[in-house]
């Protein structure tokens, strides 16, 4: 392939439910509306929701070129690549790890990315093949973690954090999900998956705090209608979340001397 992202940024998290496809989805616009080109990878095989978030149709299917390479989807000047752009949505994908994970390095390799300053991978939950295939397959520039203040989910974001240094990949930070509560209906703000937690975590392992993002139905509701934060909500304090992790990873990205090595193909190009 002629060019590669200049950095390829694993978004993670230790267990499911805690918001990261939400969380990536919004950094990705986050990160175009601070001038960089974007990529994102719908790296969750199993269960992608990147098709729904970034609101593109069922009908929509990737272009091919030289029969080959797959054309990424284009969502506002994002460029997208998801199985769930290969499959119908209620396509279950009843595959052995080795199949899940040769699947990623085909959507990886074979897209056509172009010049890109971040590819945003979401990846599945948990620390198994796909997360490791990535790690091999590719130079990551760092990983983010995503988990909530909820004492299971931490305990889980922290075996995500042990897995990516065992892999030599830098942790960019942790953002905290659902850390508070705001009742619309009188303005009583409670932390009701519990508070501090994600602090503590940063504080143990030495890496920042990105933000805190409330437990927010705007944040569900734009979600679930496939548009960004950003574009319906600039004020939100969500959104204003989403702004500040964005400009934190993009600072650490700057300061940074990991750029993308080559991704590895499969067969002759």
């Amino acid at each position: 392939m002629e060019h590669q992202p200049k950095y390829i940024v694993a978004v993670a998290s230790g267990k499911g439910g805690v918001g990261k496809s939400t969380v990536t989805m919004n950094l990705a616009h986050a990160l175009k509306a601070q001038g960089l080109s974007v990529g994102l990878l719908d790296a969750d095989i199993y269960g992608p929701s990147q098709r729904r978030m970034l609101g593109v149709a069922a009908e929509v299917k990737p272009e091919q070129q030289d029969e080959k390479w797959l054309l990424p989807i284009d969502v506002s000047g994002i460029k997208a690549m998801s199985m769930a752009f290969l499959t119908d949505e209620d396509t279950a994908m009843v595959w052995r790890g080795p199949m899940a994970s040769g699947a990623l390095v085909q959507m990886l390799e074979q897209t056509l990315w172009g010049e890109l300053d971040v590819l945003l991978v979401d990846m599945p939950p948990g620390t198994g093949d796909i997360q490791l295939t990535l790690a091999q397959k590719v130079t990551l520039a760092g990983a983010v973690i995503i988990t909530t203040p909820q004492d299971i989910a931490l305990i889980d974001a922290r075996k995500g954090v042990e897995m990516f240094r065992k892999v030599d990949v830098p942790v960019l930070g942790i953002i905290e999900n659902m850390a508070t509560h705001c009742c619309s209906a009188c303005g009583h703000e409670e932390p009701i998956f519990g508070a501090g937690g994600g602090e503590q975590m940063a504080t143990e392992y030495g890496v920042e705090l990105l933000a805190q993002l409330p437990l927010s139905m705007r944040i569900r509701e734009t979600a679930d209608r496939g548009v960004s934060m950003l574009t319906v909500a600039a004020d939100d304090p969500g959104t204003q979340g989403f702004v500040q992790a964005a400009a934190a990873i993009r600072s650490k990205l700057d300061a940074s001397v990991v750029e993308a090595g080559p991704i590895i193909t499969m067969g002759d190009e």
